[in-house]
């Protein structure tokens, strides 16, 4: 019996994955797939994020990493909050996890902007942190 639901478990997830790959986001209409789509916008958005922060903390000071990764466990705690706050309603809904990845991905778009700006700041800047 535990064979079969392992078996059906991944026979399911090899599905899931499949329609990730075919899901033409430019097109999506239904909830399912604005939600997946959305997701995916997310993700990528964090994988830019996480390149980003990662230029950024191999170039700041030693004296400027623990306060770089002290702001930015407080901004990750800080979105999350506010993406669950924003997407939260009396009880669930279809569009709620496409309402809760656009502003988790809004939100880590517009930080990993400012970590660019960071990273790119001219010699002398005084306002572009421990550099």
């Amino acid at each position: 019996m535990k064979r079969v639901s392992i078996l059906a478990v991944t026979s399911l997830w090899l599905c899931g994955n499949a329609y990730a790959e075919k899901i033409d986001c430019k097109k999506a209409s239904d909830q399912n797939s604005l939600n997946r789509c959305a997701d995916l916008s997310y993700q990528a958005a964090d994988k830019k994020l996480n390149e980003t922060y990662g230029k950024l903390l191999a170039k700041v000071s030693p004296q400027g990493k623990p306060r770089l990764q002290k702001a930015e466990r407080a901004w990750v705690a800080y979105r999350d909050a506010q993406c669950d706050f924003l997407s939260s309603s009396a009880g669930p809904y279809s569009a709620q996890p496409m309402i809760h990845s656009s502003c988790l991905s809004r939100l880590t778009q517009a930080q990993t902007r400012l970590l660019d700006e960071q990273l790119h700041c001219e010699e002398g800047d005084v306002g572009c942190g421990q550099q």
